[in-house]
């Protein structure tokens, strides 16, 4: 799966209609709603929308005819393979209907021109690890995590006794990374995984 690395718009004039398609990537449902509201114009004569977040997804046809708009569009999301992306089609009617089918191949067409041109990038699962090391072996978990494919700190939390390193481990190799890290410190790291 794949997810949108920016927000990205593209425009298309279809039969003297003119329809202009935002994309971006949203990390939950609240993202998502805020994305539709700050994409959609008013003085537009529809504003159709569609976004999925894993298994969440919602979709409006915003006044076209039922199906003609919202689900295309959604349907252009699953064909790309994305997830944690919204689309916005705003349309301003030319004086030519379209009919259903070509309702449905302008809001989807159009969403999927605008998707294909947006930069993509990789979603890798990943599992978040605290991580607790004394300070003489930070700069080498360190130095090991980051050499790591994937690895993120996230955060890094100093007390008396040592370090709680936060990291977003990929979860295909999660195991080894903890093994590595387990290894490399004698045992001493104490390690965490948060479900």
């Amino acid at each position: 799966m794949f997810t949108l690395d920016q927000t990205t718009s593209l425009e298309q004039v279809i039969k003297k209609s003119r329809f202009i398609a935002v994309a971006g990537p949203l990390a939950n449902e609240q993202e998502a709603k805020e994305f539709v509201s700050a994409h959609s114009d008013l003085n537009a004569n529809h504003n159709c929308w569609a976004w999925r977040s894993g298994q969440t997804y919602r979709f409006s046809d915003d006044g076209e005819p039922s199906g003609t708009a919202g689900k295309p569009i959604l349907q252009a999301i699953d064909r790309l393979e994305l997830d944690h992306v919204a689309v916005v089609v705003t349309r301003w009617f030319g004086g030519v209907l379209l009919g259903s089918g070509g309702l449905a191949r302008a809001y989807g067409g159009t969403a999927a021109a605008c998707l294909r041109a947006a930069p993509r990038v990789e979603i890798i699962p990943v599992q978040e690890a605290s991580i607790f090391v004394v300070f003489s072996d930070l700069a080498l978990v360190k130095a090991r995590l980051s050499s790591a494919s994937g690895v993120q700190i996230r955060n890094e939390s100093f007390t008396g006794a040592g370090v709680t390193i936060t990291a977003h481990l990929p979860e295909a190799n999660a195991e080894h990374i903890i093994r590595m890290i387990t290894d490399v410190t004698s045992g001493r790291a104490l390690i965490t995984r948060k479900q």
